[in-house]
């Protein structure tokens, strides 16, 4: 199913560096299998013991061109969750509030101290482990090793056509955004960040945002 779109505009990106990623992302995925599967396993005992239920959460994102494919993490928040305090949150990172306004701090556009976070999902969170199951997405094509971050439906709501050109590539597991921005950018420059990405479809700047992902995931900045 696709997300209806406001615009008809989109970044043009060539076959050979979108094939060339796409090999990469299968090749990197089956060379990690062994030691993910151990994480998997460490992280969902860990799960079951902090909260019970289930170990994994789905949820519907929005990818390449605005079609919904369904999303895997790890779930870091209670059973039956409301999700009304984050889309009021979102609508509010849209329109350029800061969501903790308290000095020094570096979430300023992120949900801090939120009641739905588990004690252990505060951890997985802060350090981006929840989302190493998303290399199953990566498997099955629907996103990519490098990319922008995946909007959820109500999020891509609220977009103009310019936020629109974000969704010219595959959502990533990691990406511009990801590594240089996270809770410290607002929205508009969180877009401003992934346009220039896909602009520069640069195999080896995708290189290089993945030798910076495991430094950001442990010194956890920007993560919540």
């Amino acid at each position: 199913m696709a997300v209806k779109s406001a615009s008809t505009q989109s970044i043009n990106i060539s076959f050979g560096y979108l094939r060339a990623k796409r090999v990469f992302d299968v090749i990197f995925t089956l060379l990690m299998l062994i030691p993910l599967l151990i994480v998997v396993v460490i992280v969902a005992m860990c799960i079951w013991l902090d909260s019970g239920g289930p170990v994994f959460f789905r949820q519907k994102r929005v990818g390449l061109h605005g079609e919904e494919f369904t999303l895997y993490k790890f779930r870091s928040m209670y059973v039956d969750s409301d999700d009304r305090l984050h889309r009021d949150a979102i609508r509010q990172y849209m329109q350029g509030e800061k969501l903790n306004g308290e000095a020094g701090t570096t979430m300023l556009y992120k949900l801090e101290n939120d009641s739905r976070v588990t004690r252990l999902g505060r951890s997985i969170r802060k350090t981006s482990i929840d989302e190493l199951p998303q290399f199953l997405n990566v498997l099955r094509g629907e996103m990519t090793l490098v990319g922008p971050r995946p909007p959820l439906p109500y999020e891509v709501e609220y977009y103009s056509s310019n936020d629109w050109l974000r969704l010219s590539g595959k959502p990533g597991l990691t990406g511009y955004w990801q590594i240089y921005g996270r809770s410290q950018v607002g929205f508009q420059d969180m877009v401003a960040m992934d346009i220039h990405y896909l602009q520069q479809q640069s195999f080896w700047e995708d290189i290089k945002l993945i030798a910076f992902t495991p430094i950001v995931m442990l010194s956890g900045r920007g993560g919540a």
